[in-house]
């Protein structure tokens, strides 16, 4: 059996001096994932899809491969399928993943016209991806969106396209869980009432105080005086199998913070790892 493999990396970030200075950093600080994520706030802050240039992406492509990074796409989160005038831009970012190189895409949630609709407005670009090679789409959490309303979109993929979904899973946002009004300051229990049948594939991390959504880089907020939420959910994706990328979704200040989490997490799942293993040999010694 092939061994689950956990990447951390970071992500794009609106207000940087260039697009590409998080992917810069992440590369020379040896981060093993990274998200591109078009987030266009105004004429002076952010960017699109359509700003990196086909140069650029095959640049991109290659230093990822260079540097075995797992890339994903974050289409924009103003991107709501279920608005036709959406359409191309969640297109235009399917076909950015593929340029670059992209594992994921990843796209929000939007429920407010039910489960079926959301399903049916999505399944173009769920066709579009089950035609490319190894691309999958993790849908994300929002705040508005609980562990029941997951339960449920699962359970209707499964039963509308049960051959054409294997490459669809959730994007487990953990800011959002905590804000979500079901589990509020309360993470882990969000990841509890989630059905086994809802693969998580994808993981947002940042934290906040149950207030707003202050993407706090994770060690920061709660999680800085009491890391065993952090804890309880690595050995949570570990029981569900987790194979994938953990992004961290700010640009703080310093960005050293970045690597302080990353190494911080790393050190939690080796150890993760070797009371796992401690705990396999001591049953078979016991057999």
């Amino acid at each position: 059996m092939i061994e689950a493999r956990i990447r951390i990396g970071n992500q794009t970030f609106f207000s940087t001096s260039s697009i590409t200075e998080p992917f810069r950093y992440a590369v020379v600080n040896r981060f093993d994932a990274f998200e591109w994520f078009p987030d266009l706030k105004d004429s002076s802050a952010g960017w699109t899809e359509c700003d990196l240039r086909k140069r650029s992406r095959a640049l991109i492509r290659k230093i990822a491969r260079d540097h075995d990074m797992a890339m994903s796409v974050h289409v924009p989160w103003t991107a709501n399928p279920l608005k036709e005038k959406s359409h191309d831009v969640i297109f235009r970012n399917a076909e950015l993943a593929l340029d670059i190189g992209a594992s994921l895409v990843n796209i929000h949630f939007f429920a407010e016209q039910g489960i079926d609709a959301y399903a049916q407005a999505i399944s173009p670009l769920i066709e579009f991806l089950a035609g490319t090679t190894g691309i999958r789409l993790s849908i994300e959490n929002v705040p508005a969106t609980g562990p029941a309303a997951f339960n449920s979109l699962f359970e209707h993929l499964h039963k509308l396209w049960p051959q054409k979904t294997s490459h669809v899973g959730m994007c487990l946002d953990l800011g959002h869980a905590n804000l979500c009004k079901d589990t509020l300051n309360d993470y882990l229990k969000y990841v509890d009432l989630l059905s086994p049948q809802v693969p998580i594939i994808h993981v947002h991390m940042h934290e906040n105080y149950g207030d707003h959504d202050s993407h706090m880089t994770i060690f920061t907020g709660p999680a800085g005086k009491d890391p065993s939420g952090i804890t309880g959910l690595l050995a949570r994706l570990k029981k569900r199998c987790f194979s994938g990328a953990i992004i961290m979704e700010q640009w703080p200040e310093p960005p050293s913070l970045l690597n302080e989490a990353r190494n911080r997490l790393l050190e939690m799942l080796k150890v993760d790892h070797a009371e796992s293993r401690l705990d396999l040999r001591q049953q078979m010694d016991e057999n």
